[in-house]
Parts: C-alpha cells; sequence; structure tokens
C-alpha cells in the first residue's frame, strides 16, 4: 500500500496547529442528479442507518434514491442563494471568523480550515491542505453542540478512515460534544435576547433539535439526554419557567419512531391549548439549513398558523455572528491548551532550505532525499 505523504515535502518546513472546523454537508447544487449523489453518501453511511447493508442496499437503491432526491432537489431550490447553499456559506463564514480571531492572537502559524462530512469539500480533501502547510498538531471540531454517534462518531470514522491512508500522522484532538460549555449558552442566550428586543417575546419558546431514531437513545445514544441539558440551562440562563418553553424534535425519516415530541405535531397542536404565538430557535444546529429556513421557517410555520396561530417568530442559528465566533474560539482554545503554539521565525524559508540542502549533504553525499 502507498501512503499518502505531501506532495512538496521539506524535512525543514515549519510546523504549523490545525483546526478543522467541521459539518454535515450539502449536495453540489439544488439539482435531483446532484442531490442523488450527496444523498447515496449520507445514507449510505452505517452511522446514519443502522440497518443490515445486504437490505439497507436494497431499500436505498431500488426506492429512496429513485425517489427522494428530486423532492430534495426542489426544496434545496427553495432556500439556495445565489453564492451557494446557507450551510455552506454560514460555515465558511464561520471558519474566517474563526481564521482571524485566532491569527490576532498566535499570529500565521495555526490554520483553520472547514470540511464538510458528506459532499464538499471533502474531509480528506481539507486535511492534504492541511499536511502541505505543515499541520503537525489537529484539533477537529465538529459543530455539533450535542453528541450522537449519527453526528459526532460519524466525523471522527472519516477522519480516522483518512489517517489510515497517511504516512505521518498529526497529534490529534477531537472535540465530541459540548452542550453545556457556558460560552455557547451565553452566546445562545444573548441571542435570543437580543431578537426578543428587536421582535417582542411571544407566549413560548420552541427548542427544536434534529430528530434520531429512539433505537439509538435505548441502545445508549446520550444524543436526547445532551438536547434536554441545553435547553434546561438555556432556559435557566434565559429565565425561562418549565412552562415558557419547550423541548421538540424535527427532520424524523422513515416509519420507526423517533425521538418525541414531534415539532411538527406539537405546532399543530399548540394553538387549541390556547398557546397563539411561539418563537422558534433550534440549539443543535450552529448553522441555517434547509432543517431551518424551509423545514422550521416555512413548512412548520404554515402547520402552526393553519391550526390557529396568531404569531410565529423563528430566531436563526447562531451562524457567524460575534458572539457565536467567540464562543468558537474559546472553545478551541480550550481544547488546544497545553499544546506549544510554533511561534514565528525570522529565518526565512529560503534560509532554511538551504541550510537543510547543506545538513542533507554532509550526512548523505549525492543522495536526493
Amino acid at each position: 500500500m502507498k501512503y499518502k505523504g505531501s506532495e512538496n515535502f521539506s524535512h525543514n518546513q515549519p510546523e504549523r496547529l490545525g483546526v478543522l472546523v467541521t459539518n454535515l454537508g450539502t449536495p453540489d447544487a439544488p439539482t435531483t442528479s446532484a442531490l442523488r449523489r450527496y444523498l447515496a453518501e449520507f445514507l449510505w453511511d452505517p452511522r446514519v442507518v443502522e440497518v443490515p447493508r445486504p437490505l439497507w442496499w436494497l431499500i436505498l437503491n431500488g426506492i429512496i434514491l429513485r425517489i427522494r432526491p428530486k423532492r430534495s432537489a426542489e426544496a434545496y431550490a427553495s432556500v439556495w442563494e445565489a453564492e451557494g447553499s446557507p450551510l455552506l456559506l454560514h460555515t465558511a463564514k464561520q471558519a474566517e471568523g474563526i481564521r482571524e480571531a485566532l491569527k490576532k492572537k498566535y499570529g500565521p502559524n495555526v490554520v483553520v480550515g472547514f470540511a464538510m462530512r458528506y459532499g464538499n469539500p471533502s474531509i480528506s480533501k481539507v486535511l492534504d491542505e492541511m499536511q502541505e502547510q505543515g499541520v503537525r498538531k489537529l484539533l477537529v471540531l465538529p459543530l455539533y453542540p450535542q453528541y450522537s454517534a449519527s453526528t459526532s462518531a460519524s466525523t471522527f470514522d472519516a477522519v480516522a478512515r483518512d489517517f489510515t491512508k497517511r504516512r505521518w500522522l498529526p497529534d490529534l484532538r477531537f472535540v465530541s460534544h459540548y452542550p453545556d460549555y457556558p460560552p455557547y449558552i451565553e452566546a445562545m442566550a444573548r441571542h435570543i435576547e437580543a431578537h426578543w428586543a428587536n421582535h417582542g417575546r411571544k407566549d413560548k419558546l420552541i427548542l427544536s433539535y434534529h430528530g434520531v431514531p429512539l433505537k439509538y437513545l435505548l441502545r445508549g445514544d446520550p444524543y436526547h439526554c445532551e438536547c434536554h441539558k441545553t435547553s434546561r440551562l438555556l432556559a435557566e440562563r434565559l429565565g425561562l419557567s418549565p412552562e415558557d418553553y419547550m423541548t421538540t424534535f424535527q427532520s424524523r425519516f422513515g416509519r420507526e419512531e423517533w425521538l418525541k415530541p414531534y415539532t411538527d405535531e406539537t405546532l399543530k397542536s399548540l394553538p387549541g391549548k390556547g398557546i397563539k404565538s411561539i418563537d422558534v430557535f433550534c440549539p443543535g444546529f450552529s448553522s441555517d439549513c434547509l432543517e431551518t429556513i424551509e423545514e422550521i421557517n416555512e413548512e412548520n410555520r404554515e402547520y402552526f398558523m393553519e391550526a390557529g396561530g396568531e404569531g410565529f417568530s423563528y430566531i436563526p442559528a447562531l451562524n457567524a455572528t460575534p458572539g457565536h465566533i467567540e464562543a468558537l474560539v474559546k472553545l478551541i482554545e480550550d481544547n488546544i491548551a497545553g499544546w506549544q503554539i510554533p511561534t514565528n521565525d525570522p529565518e526565512s524559508l529560503a534560509q532554511r532550505q538551504k541550510r537543510a540542502d547543506q545538513q542533507k549533504e554532509m550526512t548523505y553525499p549525492g543522495r536526493s532525499l
């Protein structure tokens, strides 16, 4: 087996510390063919769908990939921006905000990149770029505050799989979750308070998280518990009573039971219980995407209003707001603590290379290394 190395490797290359920010992923375009490629990669991941592979291959290729791509493409087209996918654009801006903050504090020897677990830019491609830039210490930060095997663990799988093909592995640290991280809770609280100050506060705050099958919880996945922990801490910080907010779960897929209560069914029922106006916020989504823009702010808004609701306000995700960037930078700094960050060397790279070439010639005369 041939292991990956740097194309223009030099033993005298300055070492850098890398931060790889990841998110779930997005198709390359809002088209049926692009959605088929994306869904084939996403839904084939055994961390996402825990069904025996032979059976799932038949279901996925015989039914789902024949029907779902066209429907999904129409939904993506409704939220697609001129520059591309909202999730991709927001994640790129988050990475840029983190990059600028770390550069001000540590200089150019901290490299920040972003990748998607599914689709582009791929984890392997960005790791290639980081290796070429001399990254020898790597922190991976998946933007999933609450841990689930279907998200955080799947990202670790992708990084680990890539590492099995590399010659020189960097020191690795991995942020698997941060559901109760104080700066994250504070960033959300201030974000919601700012929204209330500008738009007023509704009767109840709905905190909607992406759902997972109930069987994952029963098999030991902590996601359900961590979502409720985040909700509780956020509510306490906002000074809310248990009657002022609800935790719900959205985006279920298939016929089996998922985590409850379901967001759509909850919103359909609230007006009949006398709750006529709601704010909806999605603490588990670091960036606005199809599931927040189309599913929550369009589809579920319609459910609520048609059921007799009078006021619906979607509070956008944290995205690249200053408070979110500040919280993520603090999270990164906490997780790279103890690592020596390379300092800027006034000696030019050309001088370094010349000295290295002289040392090699003295040690291995006539040999190219």
